[in-house]
């Protein structure tokens, strides 16, 4: 009963149930047995057996083992420049010579995702990476056929194949589904699909469904419809023959086939997927976005390598929007120019950030005469006039100028240099915020005389301008008329420190940079002081009467400038919340008379600065208590002093000290004035001392000026008909015609020597007087209601002789 045999555990014997039958070595007459004998069948399974539970412990441990999947999840990437927003403006082939631009799971359109998964596995939510049932398929396949080991891909298995390719043969086949198993089981489903997406080949030289959607459709991969991803799913199989734009009947083929998976996976119905795949192809050439190529190149450095780390995307402070509609308007713009300007560069930047918005080096970047590849955003160029604000600027803060003082705008003569204006003719008497404000040379000229060359240079380069690499002697007194050079770059960083009141920090380009220490470059009344001297309508508002449809235009501040010889044509425009700067010119330098700021590059940078969005904050600085009220001379424009009889109340800096007083006033009444514009300081007049101001050669030459109403004057309404207005009159009434605001609406145009009466009505009013040759001048008053002292409305007047 204990013998091994009847429990299958022994070797085979003799029937057991023929116990006398003999063995056969017995009956062959040999020997008899030696002993039990060893069962053949059984070392076999015991090996399969163990072979089976070695290879299933060691699949095990293969799978099991740590492993990095960076390899197979992540893409060879094409670094892209992005906008403000994460919009793409530029692009550059990655290291492969290829088209690549990842995107995170989210990223793809849910009808891409199921068309992949429709047509290349359909179990691929539920199989460990590699689909049995596939397998088997395949295999049958295989060996009916007798061909090569291939089929059963699953979409883990070609991510495998995409990143580390293995030979077609069985060997390979195997290796590629065990590195599958292990890839499914250290890495997320969504991950793995992610990873296929953005490395399948889709044609020409796309890889990842981002490019191929750019490419074929002109859109993001996470905006396709159900047509469109079931042509971009299919592609993979065959990129080539396939190509849509090369062979569109087997594409158009081969989308149908995808829909048609789709729909008996459940995905679509019926009725969806003839719908689907009634329509046409829609696949057409795309370019990939061309947007700020210098900066582009700039950012991403030399070698493929981007200059910054922040991965194969670089993320700037770029409006895309904005810069593709500039980047069409400046060539528009110059072929007004009948090909005598060629080329320009605008930037726009956000003031309280220092961020750049738009930034244009070039009118095309490939067509442009003398090559569009120079980066006029840091081209050295010169800058005519538009140094003078800062000149102004410099002299405030070293307490050597009041905005309000009165210059002579006349012949000046340094010997071997004698500085004019640009349309060779004199003003006279002109106030320093009157000569700012029309880029007059001579009174720029006798600011900077009396601060320095040196001090001016010293200035500008804690400003930020590198390109003053001369000495101040080199330059002279010609530096604030622009005998230097400057880059755009630069002088917009300089800019957008005076529009934020005085506070000074490079331009940002890159979004997530911090922001660079703000340092104060000058005072906020100082600031606050070139905000007024600079601000004035834009001309062709003036001439055209233009209003905004939300109410009257924006206040604005804006200097242009013009370089010696007319080779370069400037405008900066701004106010607390934007700056827009202009260049135009000629790569080879080449002059011509329409290179001049107000007209060639004023009317360009005011039509981009309309185009801006209103920021959060105020358009118009807030004074605070920066400014004071000071009592000053109304002839000389410098704090009044006791001989002085006809004064005005002006704001000035707070900082400013009120130690220049009017000199041309002495106790005895007589008025003394400098001979010359040479040295010129109403505050010590020296010899030659003349009794009445001298002229530009014996003739004045007349500036605009508002004469009624008085600056500061206040009236009291009367109630009566056509008894509350008043008369406006301007200096130059009886020779041009003059544009009238009044609280930044436009009030109309009156013709020579005809009146401009204005109705009044309570309050504070701001009066600007226009002529269409660039010249402004604004005055302020206030009216009260009904019960001031005086019935007719007339302006009430001190004893000390100040327009109440």
């Amino acid at each position: 009963m204990n013998d091994p045999r009847r429990v299958g555990l022994g070797p085979p014997g003799p029937n057991l149930e023929d116990k006398t039958a003999p063995s056969r070595s017995e009956a062959d007459g040999g020997p008899g047995p030696r002993g039990p004998r060893t069962r053949p069948g059984i070392p076999i399974l015991r090996a399969v057996t163990w072979s089976t539970v070695f290879a299933v412990v060691a699949l095990a441990g293969y799978i099991l083992a740590p492993m990095d999947t960076s390899p197979y999840l992540t893409a060879h990437a094409s670094v892209e420049m992005l906008d403000r927003d994460g919009k793409a403006l530029y692009a550059f082939l990655n290291d492969a010579e290829q088209w690549c631009f990842p995107r995170f799971y989210d990223g793809f359109s849910p009808k891409l995702i199921r068309a992949t998964v429709a047509v290349e596995d359909r179990r691929f939510w539920s199989h460990p990476g590699v689909d049995p049932v596939a397998v088997l398929r395949a295999a049958w396949g295989n060996l009916t056929h007798r061909g090569p080991f291939s089929g059963a891909s699953t979409i883990t298995m070609q991510v495998v194949k995409l990143t580390d390719p293995t030979p077609r043969t069985f060997w390979g086949k195997v290796r590629q589904m065990g590195t599958a198993l292990r890839l499914d089981w250290h890495a997320e489903k969504k991950d793995i699909l992610r990873a296929y997406l953005n490395h399948a080949p889709y044609g020409l030289n796309l890889v990842g469904a981002e490019a191929a959607s750019r490419r074929y459709f002109g859109k993001p991969a996470s905006e396709l419809n159900v047509t469109e991803a079931a042509l971009l799913a299919g592609l993979p199989r065959a990129p080539g023959a396939l190509q849509p734009l090369r062979h569109a009947e087997a594409a158009t083929a081969r989308r149908n086939h995808v829909l048609a998976r789709m729909n008996a996976a459940g995905y679509l119905d019926e009725e969806e997927r003839a719908a689907a795949a009634g329509k046409a192809l829609g696949a057409a050439w795309h370019a990939f976005p061309r947007h700020a190529p210098h900066l582009a190149m700039r950012l991403r450095g030399e070698g493929g390598v981007p200059a910054c780390s922040r991965g194969p995307n670089i993320r700037t402070t770029l409006d895309g929007t904005l810069q593709a509609r500039v980047e069409a308007l400046l060539p528009r713009y110059l072929k007004r120019f009948d090909g005598e300007v060629t080329n320009g560069a605008i930037m726009v930047a956000r003031v309280p950030t220092a961020e750049v918005l738009v930034r244009v080096g070039s009118a095309d970047f490939l067509h442009t005469p003398g090559g569009g590849q120079v980066d006029l955003c840091r081209a050295s160029r010169s800058p005519g006039s538009t140094l003078k604000p800062f000149t102004y600027g410099l002299a405030m803060e070293r307490q050597r100028l009041y905005p309000t003082e009165q210059f002579l705008d006349g012949t000046l003569d340094y010997g071997g240099y004698r500085p004019g204006n640009f349309d060779g003719k004199f003003n006279g008497l002109v106030s320093a915020t009157e000569a700012l404000r029309y880029s007059l040379n001579v009174p720029a000229v006798t600011v900077l005389d009396r601060v320095g060359a040196q001090a001016l240079e010293a200035f500008l380069k804690d400003g930020g301008l590198s390109t003053l690499t001369e000495s101040a002697e080199h330059y002279g007194l010609g530096l604030t008329l622009g005998s230097c050079e400057v880059h755009l770059d630069e002088m917009m960083a300089a800019y957008c420190a005076l529009a934020n009141l005085g506070e000074y920090r490079p331009l940002r380009e890159l979004s997530g940079e911090a922001a660079g220490p703000a340092g104060t470059w000058f005072s906020r009344g100082t600031a606050l002081a070139l905000y007024a001297m600079l601000e004035q309508p834009f001309p062709d508002e003036i001439e055209s009467g233009l209003t905004r449809a939300r109410g009257a235009p924006r206040r604005v501040a804006w200097k242009t400038g013009t370089s010696t010889g007319l080779h370069d044509a400037w405008s900066f425009v701004f106010n607390r919340q934007h700056l827009v700067g202009v260049w135009l010119g000629n790569n080879d330098g080449r002059s011509s008379t329409r290179l001049v700021g107000a007209t060639a590059a004023l009317p360009l940078a005011a039509r981009i600065f309309r185009m801006l969005e209103p920021g959060a904050g105020p358009d118009w600085p807030v004074p605070g208590d920066a400014l004071r009220e000071v009592t000053v001379c109304a002839v000389s424009g410098l704090p009044a002093r006791d001989g002085c009889t006809r004064v005005k109340t002006v704001l000035l800096p707070r900082r400013q000290y009120l130690h220049r007083r009017c000199g041309v006033h002495g106790a005895d009444g007589i008025e003394r004035w400098p001979g010359t514009a040479r040295a010129w300081d109403l505050a010590d007049v020296k010899a030659p001392v003349v009794v009445a101001p001298p002229f530009a050669d014996g003739e004045r030459a007349v500036a605009l000026k508002i004469l009624a109403p008085p600056d500061g004057a206040e009236y009291v309404m009367t109630g009566m008909d056509e008894g509350d207005r008043i008369l406006a009159k301007a200096s130059l009434d009886g020779d041009l015609p003059l544009h009238w605001f009044l609280d930044s609406a436009y009030l109309g145009v009156n013709p020579p020597k005809a009146a401009q009466w204005i109705d009044l009505t309570p309050g504070a009013h701001r009066l600007v007087c226009l002529a269409a040759s660039g010249e402004t001048d604004v005055v302020g008053f206030n009216v009260v209601g009904r019960g001031g002292a005086d019935k007719h409305g007339r302006a009430r007047t001190g004893t000390d002789g100040v327009e109440r």
